[in-house]
């Protein structure tokens, strides 16, 4: 594709060179560039592209971006033969760059970007299971892994991917024949421009709380529900909750947008009663067409209620029936997320991604309203992110559960031993019974060890999570394999 193909749409741009010469690649990695590429610097958190440009020219790259107020001696140091292009933004560049290099791959099927603190992961599998349900071949792109129908393509390691690498996700569901795609839109990927030029058709708002406030991500409340906002000035559809005091807010924030509401306790376009949660399953009622039909899904909490509503709200929008929306809800399962871990022993052993302070509470309210034993919590909180909130969900789990076991998450850089000190002060100000083991391994043996089949072991924080990151490498680690291991004496 010719260059100046490429820089559609962009404004302000400041060229030296070429804009007629062909272009096979795009990537802000200098290590990816490859004949004839688009390299593109980005001044990251811990690294600055604008180091590596002779590296990828060395690599290949015909023409270079940089952005603005970058060293005019990088500039004049260039080989003359090297297109140079300055953007206002790189990583708006980038994202608008790939959109046109892909040929706009998502204008070509509908779009469903979710966003929220909780609930993107789950509330992304439902709609995929009713859009499938009623016949749709559908693409999925989040948290766990991306898939195209029941092909998983690969896991992720972020929510939301860099916006070359997601056009060309986009790209290859094109040519897959996909008719949707469900995506969960993370808060970062919108403040860092990864999704800029995609085409949403709907948007979904699930919940908003505290989370991701720290130096890499969001420096504070405002700034991380301002984030998500950008979702809603792409979309032409959206689907919020209406229990939730800030996403509510929507509705007079985005006039522009086709909003309708969803919910159980507050009024709304769309409301589930009659609600009922066991171990197993929950179910509600809801009006589908003219009659109101009852609801069942096998993962439990009031939680799945609010998920299951805004994924409704998409299959009734895109077509599904009434029969097929119930069948795919009643059948769904989604890794990590309330999953129960079968076993010899026959405990009541859940993993869930819970690892923020209100989606500890929930979950552990969750499992508490319907256990007939104790509830032991065994759960850590990952390094290098919110300090804040550690005492939080120490507190939390000492309030709530019978027994806690702190331990390790993800320490990724810090000492896992100070990590769970900050936890530790949090319980301290409750009356709940505690211990600490650092090692996640031995934590979890523990917690077998003390239960029997009235109880219920919570796992929390890991979720579908293959690997534990300690000091930048990440271990393998998959709890569900663990948890047999240990049972079948093998740890």
């Amino acid at each position: 594709m010719k260059l100046k193909e490429i820089l559609t749409g962009l404004e302000g741009l400041k060229v030296r060179g070429d804009l007629e010469i062909d272009i096979t690649g795009i990537d802000k990695d200098s290590r990816n560039i490859k004949e004839n590429s688009l390299f593109i610097a980005i001044k990251g958190f811990s690294e600055d592209g604008h180091e590596y440009i002779e590296k990828a020219i060395e690599q290949g790259a015909t023409a270079v971006m940089l952005e603005e107020g970058a060293s005019l001696e990088t500039v004049k140091k260039l080989p003359k033969e090297i297109t140079v292009i300055v953007a206002k933004d790189t990583r708006y560049a980038l994202a608008i760059c790939s959109c046109n290099f892909y040929g706009n791959p998502s204008r070509k099927f509908k779009l469903i970007g979710i966003t929220g603190t909780k609930g993107k992961t789950t509330t992304s599998f439902m709609t995929k299971a009713i859009l499938e349900k009623a016949g749709k071949k559908v693409g999925l792109i989040g948290t766990i892994a991306t898939y195209i129908g029941n092909e998983k393509l690969e896991d992720s390691d972020r929510t939301t991917p860099e916006s070359n690498k997601l056009q060309a996700i986009f790209a290859k569901m094109v040519e897959a024949g996909c008719e949707a795609v469900v995506m969960e839109v993370s808060s970062q990927s919108l403040k860092l421009h990864r999704v800029a030029g995609c085409d949403f058709d709907i948007g979904i708002f699930t919940n908003f709380s505290k989370d991701h406030i720290s130096q890499n991500e969001h420096s504070d409340m405002e700034d991380y529900f301002n984030s998500k906002l950008e979702l809603f000035k792409m979309c032409k559809t959206a689907y919020i909750n209406a229990d939730d005091y800030h996403v509510a807010k929507l509705a007079k924030l985005m006039p522009e947008c086709n909003i309708t509401t969803y919910g159980i306790d507050n009024f709304c376009n769309v409301l589930a009663k009659d609600i009922t949660i066991t171990n197993s399953y929950v179910d509600f009622k809801v009006k589908l067409g003219m009659k109101n039909e009852r609801i069942k899904t096998g993962i439990p909490g009031r939680f799945s209620v609010y998920n299951s509503l805004a994924a409704i709200c998409v299959g009734e929008k895109l077509g599904a029936g009434i029969d097929q929306i119930k069948e795919a809800l009643e059948n769904v399962r989604v890794p990590g997320r309330s999953e129960l871990v079968n076993n010899k022993k026959e405990l009541t052993i859940m993993i869930d991604y819970a690892h923020s302070p209100e989606s500890l509470e929930n979950i552990l309210n969750a499992v508490k309203s319907y256990t007939r034993g104790r509830v032991i919590s065994v759960f850590g909180c990952g390094g290098d992110r919110d300090t804040s909130k550690r005492p939080i969900m120490g507190e939390i789990s000492g309030r709530i559960a019978d027994f806690t076991i702190i331990t390790s998450d993800n320490p990724r850089t810090e000492e896992p031993q100070k990590i769970v000190d900050q936890i530790e002060e949090g319980i301290k100000k409750t009356k709940g019974k505690y211990t600490v083991i650092v090692d996640r391994i031995e934590a979890i043996k523990e917690a077998i060890k003390m239960a029997d089949k009235k109880d219920i072991i919570l796992l929390a924080g890991k979720g579908h999570e293959p690997y534990q990151e300690i000091d930048g490498v990440k271990h393998p680690f998959d709890e569900r394999i663990i948890v047999n291991d240990i049972i079948e004496n093998r740890i």
